[in-house]
């Protein structure tokens, strides 16, 4: 679909963003640190090729855009470029869906590196900058502003409830009902005056 948009409007190659509103998906795996320091390269480069193959197939199931891989991290968001009138169902499901997948996965990648592989996910929505971002002669399309560096610190907030799959009292308000869920706590956030739900 990406492809066709520009392929009708090669002008879209091109630096520059819009403000949209998207739901954001950030997640990591509790302990890579250790994981890694303990696995010989190719070992553990199959094993993360396993791993974010079986989670972006999922995101991308769902319309999720991938924006990029940090190590072991996925970031992801939905209403962009292609509009996704049900972003914030679509990205609760596929956050739950990708739990699901490494539970499924879990006891083979435990015979393989020794570890329980459990990932921590933090989910948002908001207006955000989106749009291909970078120099003149290398860019990405990716996401910038607050509602994604919300999404980065409340999959980073699961760690100090013993908790894996967070989202934000606004993404929660969006979704009508369709998930189970409950308030964990109000947080203060790095950057923000009023605490969060």
């Amino acid at each position: 679909a990406v492809i066709d948009r520009i392929i009708a409007d090669p002008s879209q190659l091109r630096l520059g963003g819009e403000r949209r509103e998207l739901s954001i998906y950030f997640s990591d795996i509790e302990g890579f640190t250790s994981i890694s320091e303990k696995m010989k390269p190719e070992p553990l480069k199959d094993l993360m090729n396993d791993y974010l193959s079986a989670m972006t197939d999922i995101i991308q199931e769902e319309g999720g855009t991938l924006d990029k891989y940090i190590g072991d991290a996925i970031v992801a968001f939905w209403n962009a470029p292609i509009e996704v009138g049900d972003h914030p169902t679509r990205a609760v499901r596929a956050a739950l869906r990708c739990q699901e997948r490494l539970a499924e996965l879990r006891p083979g990648f435990h015979e393989r590196c020794g570890y329980d592989l459990r990932m921590r996910i933090g989910l948002n929505i908001g207006d955000v900058t989106v749009g291909n971002l970078g120099s003149h002669t290398r860019f990405a399309y990716t996401v910038l502003g607050d509602a994604v560096n919300l999404a980065s610190r409340l999959e980073g907030a699961n760690k100090a409830f013993g908790t894996y799959s967070m989202m934000s009292g606004d993404l929660q308000a969006r979704l009508a009902g369709a998930f189970a869920g409950r308030e964990l706590a109000q947080i203060q956030v790095k950057g923000r005056q009023a605490p969060l739900t």
